[in-house]
């Protein structure tokens, strides 16, 4: 019990820490109201858990967060497995992402890359590709990693990749409701 006590007081530091990040999350958010506004969709990419990620919140957006409304243009860059193996069988697992952002990306899409190292070499290609064409690029990552390009950058304040993927968990949720709530301000739960 006082193990498990431990993890709850770790995960509560965690949080608390996130609010050092408020501003940058506040500044993903009003880029993403801004993309949306304009008629540009949303691209997700990761790899692993935080793939799965990418799907979850891309379902936010194109279904509903917590209200009622119009569907917001989100797409994981993670969902397709024809087309991430035909990329990867043909081109290299590195141009999964950069490959998928050439052929559907237009300028002004906005691009959500997370990463809990900010070593992965096919989001860090992704975002390379992002910023040639002109999209803006959120990334998300670990305790003080950066990337190149990325117009925000969105540290979790952890070192341990479970702990980091939690927290990006939280932020995204965080920004949806931003989101959301300020594109919804008429609409009733």
């Amino acid at each position: 019990m006082e193990e498990l006590l431990k993890l709850f007081k770790k995960r509560e530091e965690n949080f608390k820490l996130l609010a050092n990040q408020k501003e940058n999350i506040e500044l993903a958010s009003k880029i993403i109201i801004k993309a949306i506004n304009n008629g540009s969709k949303l691209l997700f990419c990761a790899n692993g858990g935080s793939a799965s990620d990418c799907n979850h919140i891309a379902c936010e957006f194109i279904a509903k967060f917590k209200k009622k409304r119009k569907s917001y243009p989100a797409i994981s860059l993670c969902s397709n497995n024809s087309i991430i193996t035909a990329i990867a069988n043909d081109y290299s697992f590195d141009d999964i992402f950069c490959r998928q952002i050439e052929g559907l990306a237009k300028s002004e899409d906005v691009l959500i890359a997370i990463s809990t190292s900010a070593k992965s070499k096919n989001v860090l290609k992704a975002i390379e590709q992002a910023k040639k064409q002109g999209l803006k690029v959120i990334f998300l990552t670990g305790d003080k990693k950066t990337a190149k390009g990325a117009d925000v950058i969105i540290n979790a304040p952890s070192k341990t990749t479970c702990e980091i993927q939690e927290i990006h968990l939280a932020i995204l949720h965080i920004i949806c409701e931003v989101v959301e709530n300020e594109l919804c301000k008429n609409i009733k739960k």
